[in-house]
């Protein structure tokens, strides 16, 4: 989560070069622009079914997950009628055209490869209305061998509730940086090039202050300080459990 492989707006068709230490990344998107933000719901969807028969003790964990479109869509927090089912297997072509040329380090291994953000999708089966009703989605080896790796985070389901792409990326952000410290600070700058943003900086900051004014942010509190341009994000330590969904490896 490092680095921003999702757009934030849908259409976008910018190559992205990111390097940090060792790892280089470059993310090319596909004829119908990058996967978005709200397309990485599948990505999120597929690890934690990978991680919850990983945690019963299955063996043998392949990387091609099956599942069940409804059950997903009212996972992730969306409609389940034809218009929502339309666009999730544009998620999917998204999601299997965008790809990534990178060296990046997972389970102990470096490599230099090309892939998609997902390897392949299928339609296994459909309804009388011609809907998606099972799915079969392959993820990639590096991501597959870091799920295995156990190189994951978790997310509040309330993540699915945040609609707009920047409120999502901002989430993650604090999800890995924060994480459950008592708080973390970050520049204006350097939150702006982490969330992958394409607003102008006055833009970016007037979203961050709406953000923090609005409360919105699962697991976080915001504050922004004017006078030096930082932002600070507070772990709100929520007595109780709350249901959480598994992310992928930090970049």
């Amino acid at each position: 989560m490092e680095h921003p492989l999702f757009a934030l707006r849908a259409g976008d068709r910018k190559v992205r070069h990111y390097q940090h230490n060792e790892t280089t990344i470059e993310v090319r998107p596909g004829i119908k622009g990058l996967a978005t933000i709200h397309d990485k719901d599948v990505w999120i969807y597929c690890i934690s079914q990978l991680i919850e028969a990983m945690n019963r003790g299955r063996e043998n964990v392949s990387r091609t997950v099956r599942f069940i479109a409804y059950d997903f869509m009212v996972t992730t927090n969306r409609r389940t009628d034809g218009d929502s089912y339309k666009r999730m297997g544009e998620s999917l072509e998204r999601l299997s055209e965008s790809r990534i040329v990178t060296n990046i380090e997972t389970g102990k291994k470096r490599e230099r490869a090309g892939f998609g953000l997902i390897d392949s999708w299928h339609v296994v089966e459909r309804d009388r209305d011609n809907r998606m009703v099972a799915v079969e989605v392959t993820l990639p080896e590096w991501l597959y061998r870091s799920v295995k790796a156990k190189h994951v985070l978790t997310l509040s389901r309330d993540y699915f509730r945040l609609r707009k792409p920047l409120d999502r990326r901002i989430y993650e952000l604090a999800r890995k940086h924060c994480g459950n410290q008592p708080k973390w600070r970050i520049k204006i700058a350097t939150l702006h090039t982490k969330s992958g943003s394409q607003d102008k900086r006055y833009k970016f900051r007037a979203a961050i202050k709406q953000l923090a004014a609005t409360n919105e942010l699962p697991d976080y509190r915001l504050t922004v300080n004017t006078d030096d341009d930082i932002v600070t994000f507070y772990s709100r330590k929520a007595k109780g459990s709350k249901a959480q969904m598994h992310d992928m490896l930090k970049f």
